[in-house]
């Protein structure tokens, strides 16, 4: 299994989690940005920087993810073609996005860019705080441990 963050929105208190996690269980982990992404050193995480553009960095994500990965995102349209290929999304909130719920979440963001075309303010999702960063770290510690106790392929939550 091997951790694939979209990172260039990847709030840095989250890539902090994501980087202990990985060294921790001894996951790879790239990050994948169209900006340069400093790294801990070691051989476990990388970086790859993409050029600019619409969807560069998500392209290059599932173009490179392999069935059982984790990719990091807010991107709900990134987080279904994962799921598509097999793969798994999880938000830095720590909503794990599955077949059962990612349909829902592509509606509900197809309703809000509706809403916002026609000129309704819908302002933004709150700002992260410590609620968000510990709901993230406990998926990701729970979806590691099943990982770890299933193989390369943790049964669907």
């Amino acid at each position: 299994m091997h951790i694939w963050v979209d990172a260039d929105a990847c709030p840095k208190m989250i890539k902090d989690i994501l980087f202990r996690a990985a060294q921790r269980t001894n996951t790879r982990m790239t990050l994948v940005a169209n900006q340069f992404m400093s790294t801990p050193p070691g051989s476990l995480i990388d970086a790859i920087q993409v050029a600019s553009g619409f969807d560069v960095a998500d392209n290059t994500i599932v173009s490179k993810l392999q069935p059982g990965d984790l990719v990091i995102t807010a991107d709900i349209p990134l987080a279904a073609e994962v799921i598509d290929n097999n793969a798994w999304a999880l938000n830095p909130r720590g909503e794990l996005y599955t077949k059962e719920n990612i349909r829902q979440r592509l509606s509900m963001r197809d309703f809000m860019e509706t809403l916002r075309s026609s000129g309704i303010q819908t302002g933004g999702p709150a700002t992260l705080g410590n609620t968000d960063r510990q709901a993230f770290a406990n998926q990701l510690d729970r979806f590691l441990a099943r990982t770890t106790a299933a193989g390369s392929n943790p049964p669907r939550p």
